[in-house]
């Protein structure tokens, strides 16, 4: 697989893979969208099918990793070549924030409306039901369309949810074995990898929003804090190191009781 394989492959199918999964976030949480409120089974699904679209875009030129979690496991593995894995998470950083940009561009009409309301930008209605213009402006919801955050703020508890969800994404991947021409998934791994992402969004995904994947949460949140979205609150800075520290321990982790269990 040649240096220009992986970025392509890594970058388009990064970029498709935030544009999707980061697009049904943003159908569910701006106003003016007609997914407004769909919830959560939306959202996984979402993401579920954006694995989906990204595997069958990129396997057959990359291997489709799309995440560095899942690079560090198969180079654990011994499937990927160490020397390759600073290609895949620079491309695979790449995409994603390309991807963030596309979703800011496909909904930029509804980014601005949302983001320009008072009720959104404002404390609550008074009890004479006015809202008060005078209050301090709060962050508009948007954050999350672009990165995750935890429910309940523990650095501990949300760093091992992250950890245990992707030991079951990368342990999931490296046990289907990689696709005929060993470089990376085949056409049935795409659709249980997608599977098993809709299950970690519905069973562990409640804590911390599962970004099983540094990129996927690390690209978006600098797009975030670089786009001119007016009234957009902060990018959480603090807690940006979870969602990339975790998933690289989990990918770790998994790519080592594959060695150990299965191999």
């Amino acid at each position: 697989m040649s240096s220009s394989d992986i970025f392509i492959g890594e970058t388009i199918g990064t970029a498709v893979l935030i544009l999707l999964g980061g697009g049904v976030c943003a159908a569910v949480t701006l106003k003016h969208s007609k997914a407004h409120d769909a919830g959560w089974l939306a959202i996984t699904f979402g993401w579920g099918f954006a694995v989906l679209t990204a595997a069958y875009l990129a396997g057959g030129v990359s291997g489709a990793h799309l995440n560095p979690a899942v690079t560090i496991g198969l180079a654990i593995k011994g499937a990927t070549p160490w020397s390759d894995v600073p290609l895949y998470l620079g491309s695979q950083l790449l995409g994603a924030m390309i991807g963030a940009v596309l979703v800011w561009l496909t909904y930029y009409g509804q980014f601005r409306a949302h983001l320009t309301d008072p009720a959104t930008l404002y404390s609550q209605p008074s009890e004479e039901g006015m809202v008060d213009q005078a209050a301090a402006p709060k962050a508009g919801p948007v954050l999350g369309i672009f990165s995750t955050g935890p429910e309940i703020r523990n650095a501990v508890q949300n760093v091992m949810t992250e950890v245990i969800a992707t030991v079951v994404l990368v342990l999931a991947i490296l046990t289907q074995g990689l696709n005929n021409n060993g470089d990376g998934l085949g056409t049935l791994g795409a659709l249980i990898t997608a599977l098993v992402v809709v299950a970690i969004g519905l069973s562990l995904g409640g804590p911390t929003g599962y970004a099983i994947n540094p990129v996927r949460d690390l690209g978006p949140r600098i797009v975030h804090a670089l786009l001119p979205l007016p009234n957009r609150g902060g990018s959480d800075w603090g807690y940006a190191w979870i969602p990339v520290v975790g998933p690289l321990i989990g990918g770790a982790i998994a790519g080592g009781l594959y060695n150990v269990a299965f191999a």
